[in-house]
């Protein structure tokens, strides 16, 4: 039979006078990856490890650390040497967010936020002066990006914009609340979703570039949060704020769409974060069964164990593998809506299962801060909420089926 298919699928291409298919399937790395994961796990284990407890309880992410990871070339991955980025494509820049997110996913989150929503939206729809006077000092890490999109009113239903910018000739007086903002009191740029005609609806939706310091522009109170402690997340109040007219990106009304499509790419990050996330928790808890013994061998030994194991690197796996996906298609510059989506639906989801199943093989252990798995559990939760919750992923996931 196998004689007989190959002979009809050789007639075929015979027929159309077609060369032979030469498309393979390749998930080797390439040297530059690798050295790029390497670097990521040696600043992870080297430099945020010793200190991700103290961060954690004491909820702050150190300055210095923050320097760091911009002088490490973190801050800046995928944009252009033109604008001080390293020109990486995004398969580098999720191997980089998996191993810092193993170890703090208070760093990783700041800097997906600067790399995949702040620096990525200037760099592909910002004007050349937006790009030259904040790009290149945000992907040079000498400035921290926010992206301020939610609003006490408007979570995952995005087009519901009470944050106006009333259109002043010249500049926009902009006017309003936005809640659960990363980066919210250590960010020096701002890229700010507001509405500026609400008989548009989202057509009527601008963003507008705000720096710190600006008049009227006040920080709210830091959030206390369940996980990524060490991360800031804050309120933004807007009191007839001055904003130019040149610090709009696009054309008027562009904002919605604007927002849109960052996300798409911003979705691959946290999926590469959750993904870490477990990753982190399986090598621990791996670790752990090898170095503890219940009745009288190695909890590795027992059955019960390696199939928690196995489950657990079989999902890590799939993730891994949607991520790759997704940034593939990207680097491709080929529509990766949907694979982005997925990839975040399930990274997100098995951060969640891999977690808890790495605090039930600690056990006891597992339910106290020096083991760093309950950590680790209770930052995998926000990956299925910001960026997109879980039941925004499906549908957008299910609009692109239906398409």
């Amino acid at each position: 039979m196998a004689g007989v298919f190959l002979f009809y699928i050789t007639s075929i291409l015979t027929t159309f006078n077609s060369p032979k298919p030469t498309w393979s399937m390749n998930f080797q790395l390439t040297e530059e990856h690798l050295a790029v994961q390497q670097a990521a796990r040696d600043f992870a284990q080297n430099e945020l490890l010793p200190g991700v407890l103290e961060r954690d309880k004491h909820q702050k992410f150190p300055e210095e650390l923050q320097r760091r990871m911009g002088q490490l070339g973190f801050m800046g991955m995928m944009t252009s040497p033109n604008y001080n980025g390293g020109g990486m494509d995004t398969i580098s820049y999720v191997l980089a967010m998996e191993e810092l997110s193993k170890v703090d996913a208070s760093a990783s989150v700041m800097m997906s936020v600067n790399n995949s929503l702040v620096c990525w939206g200037l760099e592909m729809h910002g004007s050349e002066a937006q790009k030259e006077k904040y790009l290149k000092p945000l992907a040079a890490g000498e400035k921290l990006g926010a992206f301020c999109l939610s609003e006490p009113e408007a979570g995952s239903d995005a087009t519901s914009q009470r944050t106006t910018a009333e259109d002043k000739g010249d500049y926009y007086l902009l006017n309003g609340t936005k809640n659960w903002i990363t980066n919210g009191s250590s960010a020096s740029v701002y890229l700010v979703m507001c509405q500026t005609d609400a008989a548009k609806k989202h057509k009527g939706i601008n963003c507008l570039i705000v720096e710190r310091g600006m008049p009227g522009f006040v920080i709210g109170n830091k959030e206390d949060k369940m996980g990524i402690r060490g991360s800031d997340t804050h309120s933004l109040m807007f009191t007839d704020v001055k904003v130019p007219k040149a610090n709009r990106i696009g054309v008027e009304g562009y904002g919605f769409t604007f927002a849109m499509s960052t996300l798409n790419g911003g979705r691959i990050g946290i999926a590469a974060q959750a993904l870490g996330i477990a990753s982190g928790a399986y090598e621990l808890a791996l670790k752990y069964s090898k170095e503890r013994k219940a009745f009288g061998k190695q909890l590795c030994d027992h059955q019960a164990i390696q199939f928690k194991l196995a489950e657990m690197a079989t999902k890590i796996d799939a993730a891994r593998l949607l991520i790759w996906q997704a940034a593939y298609l990207k680097d491709q510059k080929k529509n990766f809506v949907k694979a982005a989506a997925m990839a975040k639906l399930f990274a997100s989801q098995i951060a969640q299962e891999v977690t808890t199943e790495a605090v039930q093989i600690h056990g006891g252990y597992g339910y106290v801060k020096e083991f760093h798995v309950e950590r680790l559990m209770r930052d995998a939760k926000i990956t299925q909420i910001y960026e997109g919750t879980t039941e925004i992923q499906k549908m957008v996931i299910s609009r692109e089926l239906l398409r």
